[in-house]
């Protein structure tokens, strides 16, 4: 079956009391979506990026106590794992859903992507839309638009990606759960592959 996009009952999800409850919802309704999303981009991920990519989608097999406040399907390039390298995932929150790049701190990558971005933030600058996110905490529902990121916030950012060993940084669309292009799976598909070649410098500077 065609993906068929999200609606207002998925993201409800995240309203769930109890780990429990949430996971259960959580594997019932949303993650089917997921894995469907997920098999779906890996033919063109595959070509965008050049190399094999491979779909994971959260488990938070390691929660034992607090329920998760988002969820999300990663690609990357190794069919074992996607935390120790660069990857593209799709997510969301109870607020919206998230389309990005991302290092989490489990890279190494992250220092090689810092200093990539010290030398061509230029070119990011006047790239990348103004409404997309940064973040330097992917479990983080907040985050700071492209149009508020000046120089010295790109310099903390690399800073903090180069010392700091939980550092972690995430780049890319949101989309607020009442937008209706999320509803349509074949526009959101176009949005997510169009979100993911804008960011596909980003994936390559962190080589």
């Amino acid at each position: 079956m065609p993906f068929q996009g999200f609606t207002a009952e998925d993201f409800d999800v995240f309203h769930i009391d109890g780990l429990e409850p949430r996971m259960e919802a959580l594997i019932a309704g949303v993650r089917p979506k997921l894995n469907e999303l997920g098999e779906e981009l890996v033919p063109f991920l595959s070509i965008l990026t050049g190399e094999e990519m491979f779909p994971h989608v959260a488990k938070h097999a390691r929660r034992t106590v607090h329920a998760p406040n988002d969820t999300w399907v990663a690609w990357g390039p190794n069919k074992r794992g996607y935390k120790a390298l660069p990857h593209f995932q799709v997510g969301m929150f109870h607020s919206h859903l998230f389309i990005v790049f991302a290092i989490i701190y489990e890279s190494s990558n992250k220092v090689i992507f810092a200093e990539a971005l010290s030398r061509h933030l230029g070119d990011v600058q006047a790239e990348l839309p103004a409404a997309y996110f940064w973040s330097t905490d992917h479990l983080d529902p907040r985050g700071t638009a492209q149009a508020d990121m000046d120089k010295s916030a790109f310099a903390e950012l690399s800073r903090r990606l180069k010392e700091v060993k939980k550092a972690e940084v995430t780049c890319g669309l949101r989309i607020d759960r009442d937008d209706p292009v999320l509803a349509d799976g074949d526009k959101l598909l176009n949005v997510i592959g169009q979100t993911f070649e804008t960011l596909l410098p980003l994936y390559r500077m962190s080589f």
